[in-house]
């Protein structure tokens, strides 16, 4: 099947996604195979299985940068895709971020951004996958790149998933990561971003791989998200779970 060519943006280098750093390069030139498929499998099952989720395992260091997670040996979702990117990039596969918004704690009306990565590949184009890790009970997600396998679909009032692949992390994200302490921290006020405006390089995840996304509307707003966010103190989930970190959902 036929694809376009990413951006080149979908292979740079910043102080985030820092494929370029002594100890992500080489890494990635331990994991990279001639076949870029394997090599984008290995790369995901490092991250997946060998950083710790930060909450699965009560980590309470917050590392950003992909170099970062890589010395830490854990981190968020959001900063284990940072690290997962970086690693595909490295390799020579162009790859970006993606992100869903979960309830967190119904009661509290708290919603969170969940972290996944997408990256490019020959014959299959742009594909999805969740590197949180299969360390939560009823988790389990595969590199499978003609069928997503993601460990949540969001389905309660106030969640979303996102349709598009962003060359870069969301600025509220990091921004959000840079500012935490410790897990105790994230836990009592979780990061729930949102999209940055203006002109920023994204790619539309392809129909083919997009069972479970909800579509955005004809003028582009990020509406169901923004609109549940302004009502986070009163909103609560349709089924009831709460803190997807503690047994329910992220």
């Amino acid at each position: 099947m036929g694809q376009d060519v990413p951006d080149k943006a979908f292979l740079c280098m910043d102080t985030v996604v820092d494929g370029d750093n002594p100890r992500v390069s080489w890494l990635a030139e331990q994991i990279s195979r001639e076949d870029p498929v394997a090599t984008a499998e290995r790369c995901f099952t490092f991250v997946r299985d060998e950083i710790l989720h930060s909450v699965d395992f009560k980590r309470e260091e917050m590392p950003v940068a992909a170099s970062a997670v890589l010395d830490a040996g854990s981190g968020l979702c959001l900063a284990k895709s940072h690290l997962l990117v970086a690693l595909w990039r490295a390799c020579g596969l162009p790859a970006g971020f993606c992100y869903q918004r979960l309830v967190f704690d119904a009661d509290r009306g708290l919603y969170v951004t969940h972290g996944l990565a997408a990256v490019c590949l020959p014959e299959f184009g742009w594909y999805r996958c969740d590197a949180r890790g299969n360390t939560k009970a009823g988790i389990d997600c595969v590199f499978t790149p003609d069928t997503e396998s993601l460990a949540y679909t969001p389905v309660d009032h106030g969640e979303y998933d996102f349709p598009y692949i962003w060359a870069e992390p969301w600025p509220e994200v990091v921004a959000g990561l840079r500012g935490l302490a410790s897990l105790s921290a994230y836990l009592a006020r979780p990061i729930d971003a949102v999209p940055p405006k203006g002109d920023v390089m994204r790619e539309s995840v392809r129909a083919a791989h997009r069972d479970t996304i909800v579509h955005e509307d004809s003028s582009n707003r990020a509406g169901p998200p923004n609109e549940a966010r302004s009502k986070r103190a009163t909103t609560s989930s349709s089924t009831g779970r709460q803190d997807p970190h503690s047994g329910q959902r992220h």
